[in-house]
């Protein structure tokens, strides 16, 4: 039967070129994506550097922080050094008690054995830009390649950052498990990253964290404001010292493209892959293309940002590109808090599914008057003066403070971490009222801004070495929030002097309007806003409704694992409420499993540092995607079912967490069983 070549060419065969027999082998060509810009290669010995420990090896990634030769001119090669060594540890607890060297780490290889050695990896390394070719999105995009790729068995997981963190930001999590088994490591920044921007000196951060000024940057800086530069000179010059961020001030809300840049990084991986292990076409310029997805296993993965993006992109994913997802903490934000049922005990859950605005925003009042001391009530004096809180004395007002948290929908699991998390709601709360606005740094959102400050509050210019060294430092969202509406001037938020209440309540007033944008009223009165904060609160929820989550992952298998005690993400809000909204999606047809583990919380690094009942989750990830791996690559290994893992706290933070602390995710877990029936999740006690 004759069949010709527009018959074939509409159905997506590949056709020769012009000209050769029709009975040739056709060839399919590995084909540069469009989005991407030069692409950048670094090879590394893993004797001398290498690919994840930038030749710190173990001990050095446990060590002091790298010194530069010469700290007001870093070498690119210097601030990758010095960004891995900061990545890692900022998502790991570098502490031998806490499990580092033994339970994970380096030198702990793929199957939990302990070896000796620094555990470098050898392999190649490559960067580029994702952009539509104006140089205002430059999503970098990473791959590395370990040398013990085996093109016979491939597989790739992605490692997108984590929080706002640049590229390197997932090189401790999804990074190491990948590294480690030998699979390609597809990573990217999200749109956030280390886009320092300093107005007094109109510098910039270029792809490989050298600092050049914007003029000379060009299309190769991570980020630079939409500004002209009359705009950019009389912001330098009425609000000195101030500077922008990517994630906050990019105007482009990144979050609602981090599934997007998610997948881009698999094909961005694919392409490299099959450049590298591809034999050349006809043309002897292409590769034939080796790899596809339906020969490579591909693992979405990350955690708690780079979680919720690998849960956005398998929603997203139109092309087959991943085969599963194993990740932990998602930040992910269910569409919807209805259409399904949480209960924990056979009790409805309050809270689930709500926004991470809206709940950081309400944690950006309480938890700060919970960290609180005797010398310094201001927060909770103020709280109690509008009429928010109840309680005569401190104790009893941040009694107050914890139980309105958990009407809100935090666990019992949180209170003895609230205080901890203080700070970092906050930067949380006011980053993203600007990225989810769409706001200009000029705009300066319920009166916060950025800038370093000094011992007073007052801000002050980054020094050249703090500029210099920012790539490696900075992790997109600056620790220092300005609350410019301050009594007496401009002073860091927790310092700040509230208008409305004339006492120092760590700038009550700002984190009262940021509340207002998230619900639409006032948060005092229950009144109508003003016309110009009802406009600003329109526009954050319409950037709020660009991130939510569906819920609908294809029929993809995927395994959620949750920290019970996640202060910054609660179980409720998200990953309870995914399984739900998954199930109100998917029904039967769903592949999801949750593990949601006791005594873990968000933030690793914590666990050396706060009371002894805190493990550490990272163990799960690697467990999670174990089993994943096994699963993909054999569907007759069973994925485990949903369960809550009940893990041995430590007597005290001298203790060596070990194994019998931290207990396998059970093949059968019996009356630990998480259940979903029809759209109902049933969480046991």
């Amino acid at each position: 039967m004759h069949i010709n070549k527009i018959t074939l060419a509409l159905a997506g065969i590949a056709l020769t070129a012009c000209g050769a027999n029709e009975h040739d082998t056709a060839e399919d060509l590995n084909v540069l994506p469009a989005y991407l810009g030069t692409i950048s290669s670094k090879t590394y010995d893993g004797t001398t550097d290498d690919l994840l420990t930038a030749g710190l090896g173990a001990t050095g990634l446990a060590g002091a922080t790298p010194a530069y030769v010469d700290p007001a001119n870093p070498t690119a090669a210097e601030l990758r050094r010095n960004a891995i060594y900061a990545n890692y540890r900022a998502v790991l607890d570098i502490n031998v008690n806490s499990g580092y060297g033994t339970l994970y780490g380096p030198n702990v290889d793929a199957k939990g054995g302990i070896g000796s050695g620094q555990g470098m990896i050898a392999g190649t390394e490559y960067i580029a830009y994702s952009d539509d070719g104006t140089g205002n999105q430059n999503v970098t995009l990473m791959v590395q390649i370990p040398n013990g790729f085996d093109i016979n068995n491939p597989c790739i997981v992605t490692g997108t950052s984590s929080g706002s963190r640049g590229v390197y930001g997932a090189i401790g999590s999804a990074g190491e498990w990948g590294l480690k088994n030998n699979c390609a490591v597809a990573y990217a920044d999200k749109g956030s990253g280390n886009g320092l921007y300093t107005f007094d000196d109109d510098s910039v951060n270029l792809q490989n964290g050298v600092r050049a000024t914007r003029t000379a940057a060009g299309k190769n800086a991570i980020f630079a404001p939409a500004l002209s530069d009359a705009d950019r000179a009389a912001f330098a010059s009425s609000s000195p010292a101030r500077i922008a961020f990517k994630h906050a001030h990019s105007q482009q809300n990144p979050e609602k493209d981090w599934g997007k840049v998610t997948l881009q990084s698999l094909e961005f991986a694919f392409y490299v892959l099959n450049e590298k292990y591809g034999v050349l076409a006809k043309d002897n310029k292409s590769h034939i293309v080796r790899l596809t997805p339906k020969n490579t296993v591909t693992i979405a993965s990350s955690i708690s940002n780079g979680a919720g993006s690998a849960l956005l992109a398998a929603e997203q994913d139109t092309k087959g590109l991943i085969g599963g997802v194993a990740a932990t903490e998602p930040q992910v934000q269910p569409k919807a808090a209805t259409g399904y049922m949480v209960r924990q005990g056979g009790v409805n859950v309050t809270g689930q599914g709500k926004a991470l605005f809206d709940y950081s925003t309400y944690a950006a009042l309480y938890q700060p008057c919970i960290a609180s001391t005797a010398a310094v009530p201001g927060r909770c004096t103020a709280l109690a003066a509008k009429g928010l809180l109840t309680g005569t004395d401190l104790p009893s007002q941040q009694a107050d403070a914890k139980a309105r948290l958990k009407a809100y929908g935090w666990l019992v699991d949180s209170d003895i971490l609230q205080a901890a998390h203080a700070g970092t709601n906050i930067l949380v709360a006011v980053t993203y009222a600007n990225a989810y606005g769409k706001f200009s740094v000029t705009d300066k959102v319920c009166g916060f801004s950025f800038a370093p400050t000094d011992a007073t509050g007052v801000p002050v210019a980054f020094t050249a070495a703090q500029k210099a060294s920012s790539f490696a430092t900075q992790n997109g969202i600056i620790g220092s929030v300005l609350y410019e509406n301050s009594v007496g001037g401009a002073k860091a938020y927790s310092l700040g002097v509230s208008p409305s209440s004339t006492l120092a309540d760590q700038s009550l007033d700002g984190f009262l309007c940021l509340r207002s944008l998230a619900t639409g009223v006032d948060p005092v009165t229950g009144g109508a806003l003003s016309a110009t904060l009802a406009a600003q609160s329109a526009r954050v929820m319409a950037g709020m409704a660009e991130v939510a989550a569906t819920g609908n992952l294809h029929g993809k298998p995927a395994i959620i694992v949750q920290g019970r005690s996640d202060t910054l993400i609660p179980v409720n809000f998200a990953s309870r409420a995914y399984l739900g909204l998954n199930a109100s999606a998917e029904g039967g047809a769903s592949k999801l499993r949750y593990i949601e583990v006791t005594n873990a919380n968000h933030f690793d690094s914590f666990t050396n540092a706060l009371p002894a009942n805190i493990v550490p989750l990272h163990v799960y990830l690697f467990r999670a995607l174990d089993a994943m791996l096994a699963n993909l690559r054999s569907s007759a290994v069973a994925l485990p079912p949903s369960q809550v893992v009940r893990t041995v706290p430590r007597v005290d933070n001298t203790t060596l967490i070990t194994v019998a602390n931290v207990p396998p995710i059970a093949a059968a877990p019996g009356a630990n069983a998480i259940t979903v029936t029809g759209t109902t999740v049933d969480v046991p006690n």
